[in-house]
């Protein structure tokens, strides 16, 4: 062959290895930032994953220590008005009402109580609410009922429905008739379209979790009140929120739950509210029951759930929800919507 030929056939050669060698470079290098970019994105979404995981348990933990205790339910006698069970009293609680047998009658077994019913003899609501009335004052006195509040709430087989008659509010665990509760989230939208949630602080002086946090404006629903005109009342009292601005809050649902702790039942139904207020506006506390109120980011929100006050927190979860900060992708989410309501909702 001729030399020349040789020599350029070499060149192309060389040329041509040079060439896939240059590629056989490139290609390794460009296959490794994919592999880091994928590790990263992994990484991140790791990251995420066990960020959302830790707000679940945090999630969990609000909804168990509002269902503390359930699993003593069977020590509790059914406590009944016309027939109907309405609540739920412990014996040692029983051994005291036992004292009023013109108030309540206190049937007996041969292993021991069996059930609470108030006497037959009072037979309208009146009657039954200031004989009742005045057996708790004697036993207020005697330091078996504390906290007392001079306020009534009514007790009722369920929501709406005509009232047996009405109780006292300190007493109403002590008989584990159903309580009902207004509670609302105020909160803003921010002009990138983030939300914010005012928190309030709970004055140091409060009977029940001093200096715990809460959401804006939360109040029992009394005898008397509707739960619209009730939230208008509860805003301007805890927040200073004009009636006007009060009057937009929407009913969003109900969260529910049952616990119990000594001698007492709680089973509470707290219906949710949301209000969405202006970026200029700065609550007031109006009766003294708040120390102090912040505007809170959402993560932080979720971060100091355990600060809350338990019930409280459950109706932060709710609007967490409902807001879309809790999503279907994340583990335990239906059986978290289910323990939202794990007491009897009605």
């Amino acid at each position: 062959m001729d030399a020349a030929l040789m020599r350029s056939r070499h060149s192309l050669g060389a040329a041509a290895h040079r060439r896939l060698t240059a590629a056989a470079g490139v290609a390794p290098t460009f296959l490794s930032v994919v592999r880091s970019r994928n590790l990263c994105a992994a990484a991140a979404m790791a990251v995420k994953s066990s960020g959302e995981s830790v707000a679940m348990e945090q999630y969990f933990r609000c909804v168990e220590e509002c269902n503390r205790g359930r699993e003593r339910s069977s020590e509790f006698l059914r406590f009944l008005v016309e027939g109907h069970t309405v609540g739920y009293i412990h014996p040692r609680f029983a051994a005291l009402l036992e004292k009023f047998p013109q108030v309540f009658t206190v049937a007996t077994t041969s292993t021991g109580y069996a059930s609470v019913e108030i006497h037959e003899r009072l037979e309208t609501p009146e009657q039954r609410t200031t004989a009742v009335d005045d057996a708790l004052r004697v036993l207020r006195r005697d330091g078996f009922v504390p906290g007392w509040r001079d306020e009534h709430y009514p007790v009722v087989l369920q929501f709406g429905s005509p009232a047996f008659f009405s109780l006292e509010r300190a007493a109403v665990p002590f008989f584990g008739t159903k309580a009902y509760g207004v509670h609302m989230n105020g909160y803003v939208t921010n002009y990138d379209g983030s939300k914010q949630l005012w928190v309030a602080k709970r004055s140091k002086s409060k009977q029940t979790y001093p200096g715990y946090l809460d959401h804006l404006v939360a109040g029992g629903q009394p005898v008397g009140l509707s739960c619209s005109e009730n939230i208008v009342k509860e805003c301007e009292e805890e927040a200073g929120i004009p009636k006007q601005l009060a009057e937009k809050a929407i009913p969003v649902g109900a969260v529910s739950y049952e616990t119990i702790y000594g001698e007492q039942c709680k089973r509470n139904v707290l219906f949710c509210y949301d209000l969405e207020l202006p970026l200029d506006f700065e609550p007031s506390n109006k009766d003294g029951e708040v120390e102090c109120f912040r505007l809170d980011s959402i993560p932080n929100v979720v971060q100091s759930l355990g600060n809350y006050k338990p019930n409280c927190a459950l109706v932060v979860v709710d609007f967490l929800f409902r807001h879309g900060y809790i999503r279907p992708e994340q583990q335990g989410y239906l059986n978290l919507v289910q323990k939202l309501k794990s007491g009897e909702c009605l």
